[in-house]
């Protein structure tokens, strides 16, 4: 969401809890006011009663003091309910913007990554090219130039998060590599891989592709 729309939301909460406020004031007002004549109305009817009486008067004080409840005023505890719901709806924009990026952020993550999938095949076919070359092509300008097409791509890749995965000589993971088989080996210790039959990589923190491997028995 951009930021005009953003000061464009804000402007219509803060306009409504204006209009809002102005109307329960003027409500709290007359509520008051009616409120006050209820209240003279009781203290004229408590002093006739007094007058009548002096025993009761100590009484009649105590119940004016601390018997009789005091009334809130309308008007503040308006205005607070009108501030508490403006800081709530404050809080719900912002907590709903912050989602929103977050989620266009790991949308855009997925493209790329979906993207970078499917480049995988071409640098496979690149790299088994390259190894296919015959011995006397190698030092040769078109052989030379392939490898540093190869190593351009290779570094952009790195720059856009793709880095491969470790596999031959490391212990087995599943959550990294992929295991076909099973091959005897005296140079590895079972358990561990033996042979990187396909390349794999990761996506920053995220497998893009598990390498394929076999696992010494």
């Amino acid at each position: 969401m951009s930021k005009d729309k953003e000061k464009e939301i804000l402007e219509e909460v803060l306009e409504d809890l204006e209009e809002e406020s102005a109307k329960k004031a003027k409500d709290a007002e007359a509520e008051k006011e009616e409120a006050a004549e209820e209240n003279e109305a009781e203290e004229a009817e408590e002093e006739t009663t007094e007058a009548d009486s002096e025993d009761a008067e100590e009484p009649k004080e105590k119940k004016g003091l601390f018997g009789k409840k005091e009334k809130k005023d309308p008007l503040k505890e308006k205005i607070q309910e009108l501030q508490d719901k403006y800081v709530r709806q404050v809080a719900e924009f912002d907590n709903f913007r912050k989602r929103t990026d977050k989620e266009k952020s790991q949308m855009f993550e997925q493209g790329q990554a979906n993207v970078l999938e499917k480049i995988l095949p071409v640098v496979d076919n690149f790299e088994r090219g390259l190894a296919a070359s015959p011995e006397d092509e190698q030092g040769k300008a078109f052989a030379d130039g392939m490898n540093m097409i190869y190593k351009q791509l290779m570094k952009q890749l790195e720059d856009l998060g793709v880095t491969p995965i470790e596999a031959l000589g490391q212990e087995f993971d599943p959550n990294l590599h992929n295991a076909v088989m099973q091959v005897a080996s005296e140079e590895y210790e079972s358990g561990v891989v033996a042979q990187e039959l396909q390349k794999g990589y990761k996506f920053h923190d995220t497998v893009l592709r598990h390498s394929m491997v076999a696992v010494a028995e």
